[in-house]
């Protein structure tokens, strides 16, 4: 079992939690993961189930439709992030997961799932980006990293969705204030 990285707030049991260093890289309240299986997920066939279309030919994007690479990711601050690089899919349920986004520095690539994507105009109507709520732009450097670059492991994919649902918490000072 691994130290947490918070202190209640109280004296009394079940009193909340306060981080005491990175929420989202600690894995602390909405940024927890399970400590699953460092191996990929596997269709019923075996192969690996998540994978970047630049992989498997059997998937693109329809004629006609819009084309997520190449656009703007913008943050929750408002500055670009990044810029979509490539999809990453679900063989089993063929379904996007991740946008695989270069970040704006160049320095790496991280992923990005797609249930955390706002696409205003899914490229109808050009000037066209992703939003995503949940991190600043800044905070896209401390995306987990996967350590491949042609499957995603269980482990992974819980850390990285973590890092992201604990961004709408934990990205700023504000979120984690009292509403009233």
């Amino acid at each position: 079992m691994s130290e947490i990285k918070a202190v209640p707030a109280d004296r009394y049991n079940g009193s909340p939690l306060i981080p005491t260093g990175n929420p989202m890289i600690d894995g602390v309240g909405p940024a927890s993961w399970a400590q699953r299986s460092d191996t990929p997920d596997r269709t019923y066939h075996g192969a690996v189930k998540i994978v970047p279309m630049r992989l498997d030919p059997t998937f693109f994007v329809a004629k006609g439709d819009p084309d997520p690479r190449g656009l703007p990711v913008v943050a929750a601050d408002k500055a670009v992030a990044g810029t979509v690089e490539d999809i990453w899919v679900d063989r089993a349920e063929p379904q996007v997961r991740y946008y695989e986004v270069r970040l704006a520095d160049g320095s790496r690539t991280v992923m990005l799932p797609a249930g955390f994507v706002q696409w205003p105009n899914f490229g109808l109507w050009g000037n066209d980006k992703l939003i995503v709520k949940s991190i600043t732009s800044a905070q896209f450097a401390n995306v987990p990293a996967i350590a491949g670059t042609e499957q995603i492991t269980l482990l992974e994919e819980d850390r990285v969705m973590a890092y992201y649902a604990g961004g709408h918490l934990y990205a700023t000072a504000a979120r984690s204030e009292p509403i009233i």
